[in-house]
């Protein structure tokens, strides 16, 4: 075993504070990653004040990391000593399921391993994230970072990248759909990129105006203001697809009038309580609604490299670690564009 520099919150009360972890000794299969770079994630600040209940305590949050690969296994054959490497929100599945076998390792029948607030596969050891100075990691649950991709630019792409890619390709956005983003925060912005470099006509709704400059900088042909009733009124049955981004309580009927028949909205946001579903918002013009979770470790491969081939990555204010708790209260306050990335060479002194 070795110990580690952290940052961790001991209960759900507590700030962020330094500590030391153990991470196991590479087998031969396994990685040892120098992290440089960890995104911020809101689900951090969910999961670190156990808004969603089953924390454990003490927590190491981070589920967006590149780091360098300092060692590996004797029998890797993915990535090399010197290579960027990313991790994102799994470290490990049962890998003999239906799910693992499809490469959705997400929807794991055993329940895979997250990479922080959750345990190994032996249901025992606990697992801490990316606000560390060190990582061990088996292959299959690693990634290639592009050559051509900012390293701290590219860490939101292991949750933010690939929880908006997923959906966009999953329902096979192409060139002239008109698809909407609702709300312009880490998740929004990159859709509204992945879903303009796909061909798309992107529509941004937000509540304010405030960040209409942003929404067509990153690609975005429209934006409308959500407070303002005409808006569902002017884009009744326009959009193809809505990738809805927002987890605090809205009217998912009002957005889903928004889609043309058979048209799709697609949840990625997670409110904290259950909202109410017109079914007529649903049989009227035969609509779908559905959730995305990330994707799969090939998918993400897949993203990573559509993103590396395109220059894509995502708007970031890079942090001192010591700053993680004054970005947890920007973070709820709106004050961050687009995502804050903790600079690990600040924990190592």
């Amino acid at each position: 075993m070795k110990k580690v520099s952290a940052y961790a919150a001991a209960s759900p009360k507590s700030p962020l504070a330094p500590t030391t972890i153990e991470r196991r000794d590479p087998g031969p299969k396994d990685l040892s990653i120098e992290i440089l770079y960890a995104g911020i994630c809101h689900s951090d600040i969910h999961q670190a004040r156990d808004e969603w209940g089953g924390a454990r305590f003490p927590m190491v949050p981070g589920h967006e990391i590149v780091g360098r690969v300092t060692a590996v296994g004797a029998e890797v054959t993915k990535l090399r000593v010197g290579d960027l490497a990313g991790v994102g929100c799994m470290v490990d599945s049962c890998r003999v399921c239906g799910p693992c076998r499809e490469d959705v390792e997400q929807f794991c029948e055993s329940g895979c391993a997250f990479t922080y607030n959750s345990t190994e596969m032996d249901r025992t050891t606990p697992t801490f994230g990316g606000y560390s100075t060190d990582l061990v990691v088996d292959e299959r649950f690693a990634l290639r970072i592009p050559a051509g991709l900012d390293p701290a630019a590219a860490a939101p792409l292991l949750c933010a990248g690939i929880t908006t890619y997923s959906p966009l390709k999953r329902l096979g956005v192409k060139p002239g759909d008109r698809v909407g983003v609702v709300g312009l925060g880490g998740l929004g912005h990159m859709a509204v990129k992945l879903a303009a470099s796909m061909g798309a006509e992107v529509t941004v709704l937000s509540t304010s105006r405030a960040k209409e400059a942003d929404a067509r900088r990153l690609g975005a042909v429209g934006f409308e203001v959500t407070n303002d009733e005409a808006t569902f009124q002017k884009l009744a049955g326009r959009l193809d697809v809505v990738i809805d981004t927002v987890s605090a309580p809205h009217d998912y009927n009002a957005y889903l009038g928004l889609l043309r028949p058979r048209g799709t909205m697609t949840l990625v946001g997670a409110p904290p309580e259950p909202t109410a579903l017109n079914a007529f918002a649903l049989i009227g013009g035969a609509k779908r609604l559905t959730g995305s979770l990330i994707g799969g470790i090939a998918e993400t491969q897949e993203m990573l490299d559509y993103c590396g081939e395109r220059g894509i990555a995502s708007d970031v204010e890079i942090i001192p670690i010591q700053d993680v708790n004054k970005a947890y209260e920007r973070m709820l306050r709106g004050d961050v564009r687009y995502r804050f990335v903790i600079d690990i060479a600040s924990l190592r002194g």
